[in-house]
């Protein structure tokens, strides 16, 4: 008969070692604006999903995607180790 036993690596799977690190948690928070952003303009693109987009839909995607394009150069400005200053 062959005994059902735990494994203990399964168990500990998640210690404490797993745990996102202090720089991992600053990196998803400097990303959080290029996040939100990103999110806005799919909320805007999935409205228009199952009917033909209005001129206030156009404006919404359009001004969404204007945001999403600003964090992410905002993000690339504020990225350390950048030499060019170039964004």
């Amino acid at each position: 008969m062959n005994h059902i036993v735990t494994v203990q690596d399964a168990v500990t799977a998640f210690a404490d070692f797993m745990e996102p690190t202090a720089a991992e948690l600053d990196s998803i928070d400097a990303e959080m604006p290029v996040i939100l952003a990103d999110v806005e303009l799919l909320d805007a693109h999935i409205i228009t999903l199952d009917r033909t987009p209005t001129k206030l839909d156009t404006q919404r995607i359009r001004r969404a995607r204007r945001r999403a394009l600003a964090a992410r150069v905002a993000l690339l400005n504020r990225a350390p180790g950048r030499s060019d200053g170039a964004a």
